[in-house]
């Protein structure tokens, strides 16, 4: 269940910020959050840490009140940064983090790692070290591929963690509906984080049907595609290593994605740059909460912030984002 709030106070200048309720929780973000993987300087080439907790406090206060990052995220680099952009007005900000990855990160042979709930709560208390607060507003259990024998400690870990008053929400990041449905079959988790952008479609034939049957919040990661969807990068670009889209100089189908954007950026789009329109496009499916791009400077934050405050999608719109890039249910 998504319900607009407009923030009026707090907002970007000319627009302001509005915000949705997270599913069931009563928690309230706002329609735009800050994506903090980039910041832990591991998958998206070099970062400062002052101009990242820069990009933070602007976030803030452009009215961007959630930040979403991981243990993961540069070994607790990320964490780290955000508890420090943090400081002196915990209250105001809605933190989400994740865990469930780290132990796995440090083991290649991938064996299941947190098979005891009790290995979860020393993650999050790990990341409440980092993060200098007590509590964190969503704990999520980290995208899971074929790890899902270790549901059931993540959902004793949640439980006890939330009456222990530590967390607030339960959610899982994944993109894949059976283990949604396992980690939900006894209402265990209020939340999914999931992978969904005009060039990555697929949660509109499962994921967030399911969620917006049940009522869970969705946060998206990956609206951009990687920064794709900015219109920065074109067929000429390259990454270097160490860069997680260096993989996409050897994916076949970087090249349809790349022509995609370019007719993308031919639409109508009003006053809308095209990763505004990114966002806009997410925001418009109804299970949506949320989208978390990525930022490590100010002027990206800005140019993410500036997508909220407008009206969503028009079908015309959305039907000509349809001929360029179709979603599942024009496939079938």
């Amino acid at each position: 269940m998504t319900v607009l709030h407009p923030q009026p106070a707090g907002g970007l200048e000319g627009s302001g910020m509005e915000h949705r309720e997270l599913g069931t929780t009563g928690i309230s973000v706002s329609e735009i959050g800050f994506g903090a993987w980039a910041i832990g300087g591991d998958a998206w080439g070099p970062v400062e840490d002052e101009e990242s907790q820069r990009a933070i406090e602007r976030a803030l206060e452009l009215g961007i009140d959630l930040v979403d990052t991981s243990d993961v995220y540069g070994d607790g680099r990320s964490e780290t940064i955000v508890g420090r952009a943090v400081r002196g007005r915990r209250e105001q900000v809605v933190i989400s983090t994740k865990g469930g990855l780290m132990g796995h990160h440090r083991d290649p042979e991938r064996e299941p790692v947190y098979d005891r709930p009790e290995k979860v709560v020393e993650a999050l208390e790990a990341s409440l070290r980092r993060l200098g607060t007590d509590h964190v507003d969503i704990y999520w259990c980290h995208i899971w591929w074929d790890h899902d024998e270790e549901t059931e400690a993540f959902l004793e870990a949640f439980a006890r963690l939330k009456r222990a008053g530590k967390m607030r929400a339960a959610g899982v990041s994944t993109d894949s509906l059976d283990h949604l449905r396992h980690f939900h079959r006894d209402g265990g988790v209020d939340a999914v984080q999931v992978d969904y952008s005009i060039l990555n479609r697929a949660a509109e034939a499962g994921i967030l049907p399911y969620a917006h049957e049940h009522e869970l919040g969705v946060l998206v990661r990956g609206p951009l595609f990687k920064a794709l969807l900015t219109g920065k990068f074109d067929r000429t670009s390259t990454y270097p290593e160490g860069d997680i889209r260096h993989g996409w100089l050897s994916d076949p189908r970087h090249a349809a994605n790349v022509a995609t954007v370019e007719r993308l950026r031919a639409l109508d789009r009003g006053d809308l740059t095209l990763g505004q329109l990114a966002l806009r496009f997410v925001l418009s499916h109804p299970a949506v909460t949320a989208p978390i791009p990525g930022g490590k400077t100010v002027e990206q934050v800005e140019e993410n912030a500036a997508a909220s405050g407008r009206p969503l999608l028009s079908d015309e719109l959305l039907r000509a984002i349809d001929e360029v890039a179709p979603g599942p249910a024009a496939l079938t």
